[in-house]
Protein backbone atom coordinates (compact mmCIF):
# COMPACT_ATOMS: atom_id res chain seq x y z
CA UNK A 1 0.00 0.00 0.00
CA UNK A 2 1.26 3.57 -0.40
CA UNK A 3 1.42 6.20 1.73
CA UNK A 4 -1.99 7.74 0.55
CA UNK A 5 -3.68 4.69 0.97
CA UNK A 6 -2.89 4.79 4.33
CA UNK A 7 -4.18 8.03 4.28
CA UNK A 8 -7.48 7.09 3.39
CA UNK A 9 -7.52 4.34 5.77
CA UNK A 10 -7.46 6.79 8.74
CA UNK A 11 -9.46 9.28 6.57
CA UNK A 12 -12.15 6.39 5.96
CA UNK A 13 -11.99 5.70 10.19
CA UNK A 14 -12.16 9.55 11.26
CA UNK A 15 -15.16 10.07 8.61
CA UNK A 16 -17.30 7.35 10.88
CA UNK A 17 -17.50 4.36 8.08
CA UNK A 18 -18.05 1.18 9.91
CA UNK A 19 -16.32 -0.98 7.72
CA UNK A 20 -13.79 1.31 8.17
CA UNK A 21 -13.50 0.91 11.91
CA UNK A 22 -13.77 -2.94 11.26
CA UNK A 23 -10.94 -2.90 9.00
CA UNK A 24 -8.28 -1.67 11.06
CA UNK A 25 -9.91 -3.33 14.32
CA UNK A 26 -9.84 -6.20 12.82
CA UNK A 27 -7.18 -7.91 15.46
CA UNK A 28 -7.95 -5.61 18.11
CA UNK A 29 -10.06 -6.82 21.00
CA UNK A 30 -13.68 -6.06 21.83
CA UNK A 31 -13.12 -3.69 23.26
CA UNK A 32 -10.86 -1.44 21.66
CA UNK A 33 -12.55 -2.36 18.98
CA UNK A 34 -16.12 -0.78 20.84
CA UNK A 35 -14.41 2.38 21.80
CA UNK A 36 -12.99 3.07 18.22
CA UNK A 37 -16.80 2.42 17.25
CA UNK A 38 -17.55 5.40 19.17
CA UNK A 39 -16.45 7.33 16.11
CA UNK A 40 -19.63 6.18 13.98
CA UNK A 41 -22.05 8.30 15.91
CA UNK A 42 -19.72 11.28 16.08
CA UNK A 43 -17.76 11.02 13.03
CA UNK A 44 -15.96 14.01 11.16
CA UNK A 45 -15.64 15.92 7.95
CA UNK A 46 -12.33 14.71 6.66
CA UNK A 47 -10.94 16.25 3.78
CA UNK A 48 -7.19 15.39 2.02
CA UNK A 49 -4.53 19.06 2.39
CA UNK A 50 -3.55 20.24 -1.04
CA UNK A 51 -0.15 20.02 -1.55
CA UNK A 52 2.48 18.83 0.10
CA UNK A 53 1.28 19.88 3.92
CA UNK A 54 4.83 22.76 3.66
CA UNK A 55 1.97 25.19 4.94
CA UNK A 56 0.67 23.67 8.35
CA UNK A 57 -1.95 21.92 7.03
CA UNK A 58 -0.63 18.26 7.19
CA UNK A 59 -2.15 15.79 5.11
CA UNK A 60 -5.58 15.38 6.44
CA UNK A 61 -7.89 17.95 7.70
CA UNK A 62 -10.48 16.39 10.52
CA UNK A 63 -13.38 19.05 11.85
CA UNK A 64 -16.38 18.54 13.97
CA UNK A 65 -18.03 20.96 15.96
CA UNK A 66 -15.56 23.22 18.24
CA UNK A 67 -13.00 20.22 16.87
CA UNK A 68 -10.02 20.71 14.58
CA UNK A 69 -7.28 18.94 13.73
CA UNK A 70 -4.81 18.93 10.96
CA UNK A 71 -2.51 15.85 10.59
CA UNK A 72 0.52 14.35 9.24
CA UNK A 73 0.47 10.98 8.60
CA UNK A 74 4.34 8.91 9.32
CA UNK A 75 3.87 5.35 7.70
CA UNK A 76 6.98 3.42 8.80
CA UNK A 77 7.99 -0.25 9.31
CA UNK A 78 9.92 1.03 12.11
CA UNK A 79 8.80 2.54 15.61
CA UNK A 80 10.61 5.78 15.59
CA UNK A 81 10.90 8.41 12.82
CA UNK A 82 13.14 10.85 13.16
CA UNK A 83 11.91 14.44 11.52
CA UNK A 84 14.96 16.58 9.78
CA UNK A 85 15.53 18.33 6.85
CA UNK A 86 11.84 18.74 5.14
CA UNK A 87 10.21 17.08 7.55
CA UNK A 88 11.53 18.96 10.16
CA UNK A 89 10.40 22.24 8.33
CA UNK A 90 6.52 20.63 7.68
CA UNK A 91 6.76 20.54 11.87
CA UNK A 92 7.64 23.70 12.48
CA UNK A 93 5.11 24.76 9.77
CA UNK A 94 2.02 22.81 12.22
CA UNK A 95 3.56 24.44 15.13
CA UNK A 96 2.83 27.71 13.53
CA UNK A 97 -0.28 27.32 12.36
CA UNK A 98 -1.62 25.85 15.42
CA UNK A 99 0.03 28.83 17.39
CA UNK A 100 -1.67 31.59 15.15
CA UNK A 101 -4.70 29.15 14.70
CA UNK A 102 -5.43 27.58 18.17
CA UNK A 103 -5.92 24.56 16.71
CA UNK A 104 -4.16 21.08 17.90
CA UNK A 105 -1.88 19.37 15.27
CA UNK A 106 -1.65 15.96 15.16
CA UNK A 107 0.75 13.29 13.80
CA UNK A 108 -0.89 9.74 13.00
CA UNK A 109 2.03 7.02 13.37
CA UNK A 110 1.47 3.92 11.60
CA UNK A 111 3.32 0.73 12.38
CA UNK A 112 3.45 -2.05 9.71
CA UNK A 113 3.08 -5.65 10.14
CA UNK A 114 1.98 -5.48 13.61
CA UNK A 115 -1.06 -6.71 15.28
CA UNK A 116 -4.04 -5.23 16.77
CA UNK A 117 -4.19 -1.16 17.00
CA UNK A 118 -1.57 -0.29 14.24
CA UNK A 119 -1.89 3.41 15.18
CA UNK A 120 -0.18 6.04 17.33
CA UNK A 121 -1.54 9.61 17.68
CA UNK A 122 0.95 12.46 18.83
CA UNK A 123 0.00 16.30 19.12
CA UNK A 124 2.40 19.39 18.26
CA UNK A 125 2.75 21.10 21.16
CA UNK A 126 1.22 24.91 21.46
CA UNK A 127 0.33 27.31 23.75
CA UNK A 128 -2.92 28.83 22.17
CA UNK A 129 -4.79 25.82 22.95
CA UNK A 130 -8.57 27.28 24.50
CA UNK A 131 -11.58 25.08 25.47
CA UNK A 132 -12.48 21.78 24.58
CA UNK A 133 -8.86 21.78 23.19
CA UNK A 134 -6.86 22.95 26.27
CA UNK A 135 -9.22 20.30 27.89
CA UNK A 136 -8.23 17.14 25.39
CA UNK A 137 -4.38 18.13 25.36
CA UNK A 138 -4.06 16.52 28.80
CA UNK A 139 -4.65 13.48 27.57
CA UNK A 140 -2.82 13.35 24.14
CA UNK A 141 1.23 12.87 24.47
CA UNK A 142 3.51 15.63 22.47
CA UNK A 143 6.00 14.46 20.21
CA UNK A 144 9.28 13.01 22.05
CA UNK A 145 12.08 14.16 22.34
CA UNK A 146 15.61 13.07 21.29
CA UNK A 147 18.59 12.93 23.59
CA UNK A 148 19.21 16.52 21.27
CA UNK A 149 16.27 17.67 22.68
CA UNK A 150 14.44 17.15 18.78
CA UNK A 151 10.43 16.01 18.56
CA UNK A 152 10.54 12.71 16.70
CA UNK A 153 7.82 10.34 17.02
CA UNK A 154 8.26 7.05 19.05
CA UNK A 155 5.37 4.68 18.18
CA UNK A 156 5.62 3.07 21.98
CA UNK A 157 4.89 6.36 23.20
CA UNK A 158 1.68 7.27 21.00
CA UNK A 159 -1.45 7.04 22.14
CA UNK A 160 -3.16 4.22 20.67
CA UNK A 161 -6.12 5.02 17.99
CA UNK A 162 -8.43 3.60 19.46
CA UNK A 163 -7.96 5.40 22.72
CA UNK A 164 -8.10 8.72 21.06
CA UNK A 165 -11.32 7.96 19.50
CA UNK A 166 -12.84 6.82 22.62
CA UNK A 167 -11.61 10.53 24.14
CA UNK A 168 -12.71 12.73 20.93
CA UNK A 169 -16.07 10.92 20.39
CA UNK A 170 -17.43 10.70 24.09
CA UNK A 171 -20.89 12.43 24.74
CA UNK A 172 -20.20 15.58 27.80
CA UNK A 173 -22.59 13.78 29.94
CA UNK A 174 -20.88 10.23 29.05
CA UNK A 175 -18.63 8.52 32.24
CA UNK A 176 -16.22 7.68 30.20
CA UNK A 177 -17.43 3.71 30.67
CA UNK A 178 -18.27 1.57 27.45
CA UNK A 179 -22.23 0.61 26.77
CA UNK A 180 -21.19 -3.37 27.57
CA UNK A 181 -19.52 -2.14 31.36
CA UNK A 182 -22.68 -0.03 31.49
CA UNK A 183 -25.20 -2.62 31.15
CA UNK A 184 -23.46 -5.25 33.37
CA UNK A 185 -23.52 -2.59 35.79
CA UNK A 186 -27.41 -2.20 35.76
CA UNK A 187 -27.91 -5.26 35.79
CA UNK A 188 -25.70 -6.01 38.84
CA UNK A 189 -27.59 -3.27 40.93
CA UNK A 190 -31.17 -4.54 39.90
CA UNK A 191 -30.17 -8.24 40.88
CA UNK A 192 -29.10 -6.11 44.17
CA UNK A 193 -32.01 -4.85 44.75
CA UNK A 194 -34.29 -7.62 44.26
CA UNK A 195 -32.67 -9.53 46.73
CA UNK A 196 -32.54 -6.81 49.47
CA UNK A 197 -36.69 -7.14 48.68
CA UNK A 198 -37.05 -10.62 49.07
CA UNK A 199 -34.79 -10.34 52.20
CA UNK A 200 -36.85 -7.17 53.84
CA UNK A 201 -40.43 -9.22 52.75
CA UNK A 202 -39.58 -12.97 54.78
CA UNK A 203 -42.18 -13.32 57.77
CA UNK A 204 -40.39 -13.11 60.74
CA UNK A 205 -39.73 -16.75 62.20
CA UNK A 206 -42.09 -17.65 65.16
CA UNK A 207 -39.58 -18.14 67.93
CA UNK A 208 -37.95 -14.75 67.44
CA UNK A 209 -41.10 -12.36 68.11
CA UNK A 210 -41.07 -12.98 71.79
CA UNK A 211 -37.51 -10.58 71.32
CA UNK A 212 -39.95 -8.03 70.26
CA UNK A 213 -43.33 -8.14 72.34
Amino acid sequence: MMASSYERELRAVLAGSPDGVRAVTRSCTELERARAMQVVQRPFLVVRAAGSGMDGSGDLLALRGDLCFPIEVKTRAEKKVYLSGQKEEQLHSMKEIGEKCQLMPLYAHRLKGVRGDSWRIFRVETSTLKGRLAALARRIPTLPLTRTGKPHLDWDQGLPLHQFLGIVCRNSEDTGLSKLVKDALAIETQTESTIEVEIETNPMPAWMERFHS
